[in-house]
């Protein structure tokens, strides 16, 4: 791995903070609309109290489906979350735009795209190994 190039090569410090703080703010919003639709109260409650009396069991099985869904989103949300705590992490470490792979600058055009980026996107066959 080569030596790291300074961040201020790639991308202005101040700019990256500020998009990753809003995207941030943004996850945060999502994540607290979640919790309050799936709620705190076991999945059981969650149906109703006579769901599996009063329900057809198909529509019980809808409902569970409905919430390990939006249980399996919430779960997505906290990790892109992770991504922007370390992205930050990176920008305060003044690595972030660095690829974590090769340690030459991420594409602009890439960090424009996906802010959390830790790699350059490789063609497939730079992976491969020549046979």
């Amino acid at each position: 791995m080569g030596t790291l190039r300074s961040m201020s090569d790639n991308i202005d410090a101040a700019q990256a903070r500020d998009r990753l703080n809003s995207e941030r703010e943004r996850i945060n919003g999502l994540i607290s609309s979640m919790r309050e639709e799936i709620g705190d109260a076991p999945e059981n409650e969650q149906v109703g109290e006579l769901a599996a009396y009063d329900q057809h069991p198909a529509d019980l099985g809808t409902e569970t489906f409905e919430r390990e869904k939006d249980l399996s989103i919430l779960e997505r949300l906290e990790t892109e979350l992770d991504e922007i705590e370390a992205a930050l992490q990176r920008v305060d470490d003044g690595t972030y735009g660095i690829d974590e792979v090769t340690g030459e600058p991420i594409d602009a055009d890439r960090l424009e795209a996906i802010p959390t980026a830790r790699t350059n996107v490789v063609k497939q066959e730079q992976r491969e190994e020549p046979r």
